[in-house]
């Protein structure tokens, strides 16, 4: 877990990650800000920082206080935030997040639309700062010229972060977002070339993560997906072949990372699975302590582990992870809300 690693032509110095987490400290233009930059400051020893879900354009956004990285002053805010890691001596990935159709107009600047790759309302309510919690609208399908539009816009934003000081980018095709969207068949009713068959519904997947490797490099560019999770009202009745296929056809595309998100009962071992079809940097995610990380790496199941809320409250847990020290717990009622309070405020041990 303390060796140094590259993945791409990301050198990290150890394989302890900090995943991505919606923290909705964002300021009313989408941006970060100051505080955004102390908080990723503070956690820099991890061997690599991924940021929170960050839109790549102004329909990307559905939740509120997120980021974006699509107008030269989000890009400028961004840069704050790269150099801030930096100089702490951090490595620091961003998270391309698309939200689709689990958004809200409320949340959205003006003009911006709820798209989606079918006309499906997502079962459920989400916050809105302006009016509460409000339905889920039906999404505005998005054309085959759009969804070219949208492919662009995810490759601008790859060299927006590029732009930024970011070592990488991260596609994010989990956990019921725009790609997870076109990848499951309840959400995806299309019969065009992007309905029907794993290929055609992975299609929109691999053409994101294309155009991303084209506007940097693949090298600079991983991608995280979740196997089964049915978060944000995903069901793909079989997520064995369908992230089969897809890690099959992504390890032909040498990418930075493959980052598996376990998620929910599954009937089969998605490290292990996805490992027989994908040779390149696995990133385990999902439940896991350091003792069962440690375990996938010996095992060479996984090459790095990544660790969401632990990182919450303990800025400094590849320390506490190498030194057995204890681990703060955090608080729950301040992970989405405005101010430092329950982001910076957690210190290093000891206090």
């Amino acid at each position: 877990m303390f060796t140094p690693y590259k993945a791409g032509e990301i050198e990290i110095p150890n394989r302890v990650v900090m995943a991505p987490m919606t923290r909705s400290r964002a300021d009313e233009n989408a941006a970060p800000t100051a505080l955004t930059a102390t908080y990723y400051a503070q956690r820099a020893q991890a061997g690599l920082l991924i940021t929170e879900g960050t839109s790549p354009s102004a329909d990307g956004l559905g939740y509120a206080r997120t980021p974006a990285i699509y107008t030269p002053q989000q890009v400028e805010a961004w840069r704050q935030v790269t150099d801030a890691v930096h100089a702490a001596g951090g490595r620091i990935v961003i998270q391309l997040m698309h939200v689709g159709r689990i958004a809200h107009a409320l949340n959205q600047p003006d003009g911006a639309r709820v798209v989606a790759p079918s006309a499906i309302a997502a079962a459920g309510t989400m916050w809105t700062d302006k009016g509460g919690m409000q339905p889920y609208p039906v999404p505005h399908e998005l054309t085959i010229a759009q969804i070219a539009e949208v492919v662009d816009e995810f490759a601008q934003a790859t060299r927006n972060a590029r732009d930024a000081g970011f070592d990488g980018v991260e596609l994010h095709a989990a956990n019921g977002y725009l790609p997870n969207q076109f990848l499951a068949p309840n959400t995806n009713l299309r019969t065009d070339a992007y309905g029907g068959s794993i290929e055609n519904r992975g299609r929109f997947v691999l053409e994101v993560y294309d155009a991303m490797a084209a506007a940097w490099s693949a090298d600079r560019v991983g991608i995280r997906v979740s196997p089964g999770g049915t978060f944000n009202d995903i069901n793909d009745p079989n997520p064995k072949a369908t992230h089969t296929w897809l890690a099959a056809e992504l390890a032909k595309r040498k990418p930075a990372f493959l980052h598996i998100a376990r998620m929910g009962a599954l009937d089969f071992d998605v490290f292990a699975t996805l490992r027989e079809v994908f040779p390149g940097t696995l990133i385990a995610n999902g439940g896991l302590d350091f003792a069962g990380g440690q375990k996938l790496i010996e095992a060479g199941t996984a090459d790095l582990v990544s660790y969401a809320r632990l990182f919450i409250s303990n800025p400094d847990l590849p320390a506490r992870f190498q030194n057995e020290w204890p681990l703060a717990a955090a608080d729950n009622s301040t992970f989405y809300t405005p101010g430092a309070k329950g982001y910076t405020d957690y210190p290093a041990y000891p206090a």
